[in-house]
């Protein structure tokens, strides 16, 4: 059985934070762009349900809020530590591309389209961040 203390010993160190590539203040700013997004989209896009218009409104405020809680370069109160918002960006995907089917506007094109392919986005983007800086040689 391999153990994390047998784990640490080979040398090996988990890094899930600091895997991607993109920056973490890059992340910020596509989230603070996606909440406004997410708050527009239902004028821009010209949802006829109302449910995934309240949705949309819904979770474009909840990204703004997480955004500028969250203890990040782009984060205005710092509140939210860094792996909470992690589990969060984790299930505010997996909610975006399960909202159609759970709100029932999986019948409308463009707001089904448009949740699945930004929750798909918001995975990858969560995937691709560096959430933490390298750790410096000392």
């Amino acid at each position: 059985m391999f153990t994390a203390f047998r784990a640490r010993r080979a040398g090996y160190t988990p890094r899930m934070l600091r895997q991607g590539f993109v920056p973490f203040f890059v992340h910020g700013v596509i989230e603070y762009a996606a909440g406004a997004l997410f708050v527009a989209a239902p004028f821009l896009l010209g949802f006829d349900s109302t449910a995934a218009t309240a949705v949309s409104i819904v979770i474009g405020i909840a990204i703004l809020v997480v955004a500028a809680s969250t203890d990040s370069p782009t984060g205005l109160s710092r509140t939210i530590p860094v792996k909470a918002h992690v589990a969060l960006d984790l299930l505010v995907a997996a909610g975006l591309v399960a909202a159609p089917f759970l709100f029932g506007f999986s019948d409308e094109t463009n707001p089904t389209a448009f949740f699945i392919v930004l929750g798909v986005v918001h995975l990858l983007l969560t995937i691709a961040t560096r959430f933490l800086p390298a750790a410096s040689a000392a």
